[in-house]
């Protein structure tokens, strides 16, 4: 008995194909191109004049001081023996929330807020050491 149907092929899961032979050759060699003096390097950007090489770098050190300064000077502010460092603080605050101000105007900062809440940190614990002084002085007079 004779039979047209073959045998079994063989397939890629095939238990007798050789999983770790090296993949046949290619038919023909790339073709190689020529070699030019730094052709595996970028060409360089052309330089215009007047240009500018690097952005400015933003100074934000102005709103930030007076943020700090406005804020410990509130503190001090609130406690009336601290009153002294209050002042000082507060004067501080105003200067450097005014200096900060100025830059963001003129786009050297963008921290406009950190600025503007110093100022006003600075300005509120001005004014508390100067309530409490004239609350004191009003109740010393009341009594003498």
């Amino acid at each position: 008995m004779s039979s047209n149907t073959p045998g079994p092929q063989q397939g890629p899961y095939d238990p007798q194909a050789n999983p770790y032979a090296a993949p046949p050759p290619p038919a023909q060699p790339p073709a190689q191109q020529p070699q030019y003096p730094g052709a595996g390097y970028p060409a360089a950007p052309p330089i215009y004049p007047g240009a500018a090489g690097m952005p400015m770098q933003l100074s934000n050190g102005m709103g930030t001081a007076a943020l700090v300064c406005g804020i410990v000077g509130l503190v001090c502010g609130i406690t009336y023996f601290l009153w002294v460092f209050a002042v000082i603080l507060g004067i501080l605050a105003i200067i450097f929330g005014a200096v900060g101000k100025g830059k963001v105007s003129r786009g050297e900062a963008n921290n406009g807020g950190s600025a503007t809440a110093g100022l006003v940190c600075g300005i509120i614990g001005m004014v508390l050491p100067a309530i409490y002084l004239a609350a004191l002085d009003a109740a010393v007079d009341s009594v003498f």
